[in-house]
């Protein structure tokens, strides 16, 4: 059955390959403030969505795109996802990833579902992959505690207005189209650039990285499948289990790209605060909604080096 499913930050790495995997057999709306950069779709593409330039921060306008698409689904994606950004702008990232979050919730049809992206930076550290019942919260910085509290407010909102929440804790995205300037498109930006000598922080932690087709399956496959009574919210992983270091990354990308560079360890890209390990379990995931990833690490991997398709403000990064 054909869905009004509704995707903030549409326009986003996972947002338009999520958009992607509806947009021939839902009726999608798609709302992006653009801060990214212009649209990133082929124009064949844009024939197939609806779009508005909206901030969701700006009450007054999500608003009014809420009453005239008047969706069945919501799939919450739009934030300020890159650490360090967020560490340098607290009040942005509160003002994006918190009251974009509850303007969405206030404004939503009541009964609707609403599929939220928190992401795995709200548990505490641990050594082992984190199961949504058992691992413990404890946020280490401003994007994992706005994320928290969006969390909150999602479970808040859902049992006041009868909104059937599924709340998708992401792990670390990689794969062709990114936005921000995360680890794997300042590798291969400099790596084009035919840099020799990569300026990179700590080589040791390691995470958990899923290719941005199979988060943006998993994401279809909540928002489609859906089961959740109004009211209630579930929490699930969006991970694959598997973790590996930025050590890792850079011996597996010298065999990929076939040629030879050197490592040099800044001390302006240390993170003060950078868990050792981090990883999902994705059992509840695969349980609930029959979801597990596709991609290997590897081929992920192999897709951003054939093709980045890096957002322009990255493309030009290292030019």
């Amino acid at each position: 059955m054909s869905k009004r499913i509704l995707v903030s930050g549409g326009n986003g790495f996972v947002g338009r390959e999520v958009v992607r995997h509806l947009y021939d057999a839902h009726r999608v709306m798609v709302i992006d403030n653009l801060r990214g950069g212009p649209l990133r779709f082929r124009a064949d593409e844009k024939t197939k969505y609806q779009f508005s330039q909206t901030d969701i921060a700006d009450a007054a306008a999500v608003r009014a795109v809420m009453s005239e698409f008047a969706p069945d689904t919501i799939i919450h994606l739009a934030a300020i996802h890159y650490i360090p950004e967020c560490e340098e702008d607290p009040a942005l990232a509160v003002r994006t990833n918190i009251d974009g979050t509850v303007n969405l919730l206030l404004n939503a049809p009541r009964g609707a579902q609403f599929v939220f992206a928190s992401s795995g930076a709200i548990y505490e550290p641990d050594d082992k992959p984190q199961k949504e019942a058992d691992g413990a919260v404890g946020p280490s910085d401003v994007y994992g505690f706005t994320k928290l509290h969006g969390e909150h407010f999602v479970a808040y909102f859902a049992a006041q207005r009868m909104l059937a929440a599924v709340v998708v804790r992401l792990f670390n995205v990689v794969g062709p189209g990114e936005t921000n300037p995360h680890l794997l498109p300042e590798v291969v930006a400099q790596l084009k650039a035919g840099r020799k000598v990569l300026g990179l922080g700590n080589m040791l932690p390691k995470r958990d990285y899923i290719h941005v087709r199979d988060a943006a399956r998993g994401f279809v496959s909540v928002a489609l499948k859906g089961g959740v009574e109004p009211g209630r919210t579930i929490t699930v992983n969006l991970g694959t289990s598997q973790t590996y270091s930025v050590t890792d990354i850079v011996e597996k990308l010298k065999l990929i790209a076939g040629i030879e560079f050197a490592v040099e360890q800044q001390p302006s890209r240390l993170r003060k605060v950078d868990r050792p390990y981090l990883a999902a379990d994705i059992s509840e995931m695969n349980m609930r909604f029959g979801w597990r990833p596709e991609a290997t690490f590897d081929e992920a991997l192999a897709d951003i080096w054939r093709e980045p398709d890096l957002a322009p403000a990255l493309a030009g990064r290292y030019q």
